[in-house]
């Protein structure tokens, strides 16, 4: 008696079934990416630095600084989208800053996540001055 164990198989193992990335992978994905820039000092408004500092001093709360704190993301199947926002270094150019951490982004997106990255768009909404504290900052004491 023959047995039929012709398995019929359409395509590659690594096309069967569906693989979901969540947003918050992305958006970790991207801030890790732009924090990588040189001249990047922090993403995120003031205020939202100063409460996450804040959050992270609580215990339970989470270890070490938010990776998503100023990255916004929208993610399909195929493509995302990316907003960040960044404080960037007194004295770097901030042109080229921004043209490095949309490229950099571009770039971890797209490899770790394979998805197509149609637009990073960038708010620098702070200049971190060297005599400045960071927001969050305990103030040195006297001694």
């Amino acid at each position: 008696m023959t047995e039929n164990t012709d398995v019929r198989r359409d395509g590659a193992p690594g096309s069967r079934g569906r693989t979901t990335i969540a947003d918050v992978v992305v958006a970790k994905i991207a801030g890790m990416a732009a924090r990588d820039v040189p001249g990047v000092h922090a993403l995120g408004s003031g205020p939202a630095r100063s409460m996450g500092t804040v959050r992270e001093r609580i215990p339970g709360a989470g270890s070490g600084r938010s990776a998503t704190r100023g990255v916004g993301v929208e993610v399909g199947e195929r493509q995302a989208a990316v907003d960040l926002e960044i404080v960037v270094d007194y004295g770097a150019p901030i042109t080229d800053v921004a043209g490095a951490v949309r490229e950099n982004v571009i770039s971890a997106v797209e490899r770790m996540a394979g998805r197509e990255v149609v637009e990073v768009n960038i708010m620098v909404s702070d200049v971190k001055l060297p005599d400045e504290e960071d927001e969050g900052d305990e103030p040195q004491r006297l001694r």
